[in-house]
């Protein structure tokens, strides 16, 4: 799970600790170590969007044009919106969606298939 890197703090109190400090010539402060989790959550993220969109550039047109138009915009956007924009009745939208969701899985190798009760 990735989570937001604003909610990465250093620590800004002290500690106490009735045994010696080692010494391991290391010198990062909480700061620091703050900021190279930071970048490498945005190294992560930066690596996952890319995987996401290169899935969704594999797929086919229509497909495409679906996932695109409803869940990469900046201001949300609603089904019905999407199919009419597109030129596709409801059901048919609702079908290819089904699909596309199964294929964009495919894509990142993200598919998992439940066991049988």
């Amino acid at each position: 799970q990735i989570k937001n890197p604003y909610y990465i703090l250093p620590k800004i109190t002290g500690g106490f600790s009735i045994v010696p400090p080692a010494t391991t010539n290391s010198f990062r402060s909480s700061t620091e170590s703050t900021a190279i989790k930071r970048i490498e959550w945005e190294q992560k993220r930066n690596a996952f969007l890319e995987k996401v969109q290169r899935a969704v550039n594999r797929l086919p047109y229509n497909e495409r044009q679906i996932i695109i138009k409803r869940y990469m915009q900046q201001e949300p956007v609603f089904d019905y919106q999407v199919y009419n924009e597109i030129g596709m009745s409801e059901r048919s939208y609702t079908r290819l969606k089904g699909k596309t969701f199964l294929d964009l899985a495919y894509a990142l190798n993200e598919v998992v298939f439940k066991a049988p009760v």
